[in-house]
């Protein structure tokens, strides 16, 4: 038996079979159970975060590439009755500008067993329809907010449009899409003060907040290490502002490492993907908006669904096919390796 690091813990691998499973947990050769289902809508965004895309935003997919909404609904069939998927999340791009989001949040919320549902979002537009995607079907959200500061916000997201994301943030609680979380990937000149701040304008609203370090995930590749904050510095810099104490709740499969705030009775996260990798216990498989399986946000290969679906394949061929994607999946993300390639798809196009 040997070991193979993953960042931390390790995962003992014992001589895998050389094909998957053809039933059961979808699983990888490290024993890894994915359970959570990350689906893409659109690659478009109405933001254009310095850290995710250029000014000018990026060329879009195609329509006639994007997965239909009758596509993606055998997509969440099969994933849901033949490879044990319970969590199902929602993204993009920014997914609020699919028209046809709360039809699919509808045909996910009518699967059985059925799955929890989740959103990640910039919040731009969830004003308008937080009730209608909860009448839907859709569970809870989280929303990307990296400043409470107008300026700085303005600056990172290249638009002036704070109010309407604080807008939509107040209508998700309303609609009573909760726990509302708040998703903040941090400047490195201005986010220890951003995360202070962030985690004041939180607790007073009853949101949850989660920092998240910066990926190399950039669609211009500039990310570097050096000019990014570290989970441990935002650690520290909160620490100097709150009393903070570990949650003792085990974490499992969750990306974030909680701390709770004396006194409170609330939490914050830190997700670590850098410096603290925790790929021993990914559960996740991701459809890209243009229906290719991607077993890792870093994998250099993809799975063509659509093309399965759109040729005539039955969904014996299409559960196969996705079985064996997640079975190659890799020991872990490899981005402090000193040979890591940064995928050619950026965030906006892979999905978060």
């Amino acid at each position: 038996m040997t070991v193979t690091a993953l960042g931390l813990p390790a995962v003992r691998r014992p001589s895998p079979p050389s094909a998957p499973p053809a039933s059961g947990p979808l699983v990888d050769t490290f024993g890894r159970v994915h359970t959570d289902l990350r689906i893409s809508l659109t690659d478009r965004c109405n933001l254009r975060c310095t850290y995710c895309m250029p000014a000018e935003g990026l060329d879009w997919l195609p329509g006639e590439h994007l997965l239909r909404p009758d596509e993606l609904a055998r997509l969440l069939h099969i994933a849901v009755t033949r490879l044990g998927i319970t969590n199902v999340r929602f993204t993009g791009g920014e997914p609020l500008v699919a028209r046809h989001l709360e039809e699919v949040v509808a045909a996910a919320a009518a699967e059985r067993p059925r799955p929890e549902i989740a959103l990640t979002t910039n919040g731009i537009g969830l004003a308008k329809r937080a009730r209608r995607l909860k009448d839907a079907g859709l569970d809870r959200v989280n929303v990307s907010l990296d400043t409470v500061d107008p300026v700085r916000f303005a600056r990172i997201t290249r638009r002036d449009r704070l109010a309407d994301v604080l807008a939509g943030l107040e209508a998700a609680r309303a609609a009573g899409l909760t726990p509302v979380k708040v998703n903040a990937v941090l400047d490195a000149e201005t986010g220890l003060d951003d995360a202070v701040q962030l985690l004041r304008f939180c607790l007073d609203r009853g949101y949850q907040l989660r920092i998240i370090e910066q990926m190399p995930l950039d669609a211009g590749h500039q990310w570097r290490r050096d000019q990014t904050l570290s989970a441990d510095e935002v650690l520290a810099a909160l620490q100097r502002e709150f009393r903070l104490s570990p949650d003792p709740t085990p974490r499992g499969s969750a990306p974030a490492q909680l701390w709770r705030i004396d006194g409170t009775g609330a939490t914050v996260g830190i997700i670590a993907t850098v410096s603290h990798a925790f790929c021993s216990a990914c559960d996740r498989t991701r459809l890209t908006a243009d229906g290719q399986v991607r077993n890792c946000l870093f994998a250099q290969q993809e799975t063509d669904l659509r093309g399965l679906l759109r040729s005539g394949a039955d969904d014996d061929a299409v559960e196969a096919a996705w079985r064996a994607a997640m079975w190659a999946k890799a020991a872990g993300h490899g981005i402090n390796d000193p040979d890591f390639v940064q995928p050619a798809r950026p965030m906006s196009a892979i999905g978060g």
